[in-house]
């Protein structure tokens, strides 16, 4: 089995890695490799895959911004799988089209790929997760002020990016289309317990209650999924101790 992994990011190596741990013939395509999914030809690069796994990213809050790139990366890639008969699978987020949020720019995209994916990729399965451990270092530095980093206030579910990297590879090596997952870690917590808890962290962190609605959502935990979600991975203090180097 040929497997597109489309997306540079932490999670298209993360997925990559678990393909091939299982066998699959698996190869990353992104911009560092060669491949632009908004500028080159999608249907022409991706012939003879199996599977095309979507995982491509673009941070930002502007809802144009996000909106416009992940309906033009799936369009491309809904297009291509089609065209090949290829199983389509879609990385997105837990509760990204709740209305609450679609006040964030990047949630708002992500809605609006689910919508587009739905719609032009007969061969679907969409698999979300709720916000990987590496969300609170990631943070640290998209916020970051000199030696200041501010800590938005969230409650969420964070999850194992490698745990969320093998349902993604087992999906794509077991053929399962025309379905959803939701995936989610152990335990509940706060954005800010996340962070208090690095142990390389080097900021001093400042909390930041965002405004109005869409900051009491996620306070309240809109991030959260519901019951039918999959609980996956380890607890978020067992993986910070797996990071850890080795002792001497």
């Amino acid at each position: 089995m040929r497997v597109a992994v489309v997306g540079g990011g932490i999670s298209g190596k993360a997925i990559k890695q678990a393909l091939l741990d299982r066998g699959a013939t698996a190869e990353l395509l992104s911009r560092s490799t060669g491949f632009d999914v908004l500028q080159d030809n999608a249907t022409l690069r991706l012939a003879g895959f199996d599977v095309v796994i979507e995982a491509t990213g673009r941070f930002t809050t502007s809802r144009k911004t996000a909106t416009e790139f992940f309906t033009r990366s799936t369009r491309a890639l809904a297009a291509a799988a089609q065209h090949h008969e290829a199983h389509h699978i879609l990385l997105s987020i837990v509760n990204c089209e709740r209305p609450e949020v679609q006040g964030y720019g990047y949630f708002a995209g992500k809605a609006a790929q689910e919508r587009v994916a739905r719609v032009e990729s007969d061969k679907l399965t969409i698999i979300r997760s709720t916000q990987w451990f590496e969300f609170a270092e990631q943070n640290l530095a998209r916020l970051k002020a000199g030696p200041v980093s501010l800590v938005p206030q969230m409650t969420i579910q964070p999850v194992a990016l490698d745990a969320v990297a093998e349902v993604i590879a087992d999906v794509a090596v077991g053929q399962r289309i025309g379905d959803s997952v939701e995936l989610a870690g152990p335990e509940t917590m706060t954005l800010w317990d996340m962070t208090k808890q690095l142990p390389t962290r080097r900021q001093v962190i400042l909390p930041l209650p965002m405004p109005g609605k869409l900051g009491r959502a996620f306070r309240n935990g809109i991030c959260v999924p519901g019951p039918q979600a999959r609980r996956i991975g380890p607890l978020y203090s067992r993986w910070l101790a797996e990071q850890a180097p080795p002792t001497a």
